[in-house]
């Protein structure tokens, strides 16, 4: 299924990729960019009702323009 997502929400996805520079204190190093971006998925995935993992971008469109898979409905 075809799906477009706002500027707003392109934005904070792409935001999410970026890295962070940062120190570790305490052995604790933050979230790396691809779980920031799998998670910034998840939200949208949620909010569209899509499976966030099958996300495929659409040839010959903008960035906010991509395939996925539909979540099921539950009965």
């Amino acid at each position: 299924m075809n799906y477009e997502i706002t500027e707003k929400e392109l934005k904070g996805l792409l935001d999410a990729c970026k890295p962070v520079p940062y120190m570790i204190i305490g052995g604790i190093a933050p979230k790396s960019p691809q779980e920031n971006a799998n998670r910034a998925w998840q939200k949208l995935a949620k909010k569209y009702g899509f499976k966030w993992d099958t996300v495929h971008p659409i040839q010959g469109k903008g960035q906010r323009f991509f395939t996925a898979e539909p979540e099921e409905k539950k009965v």
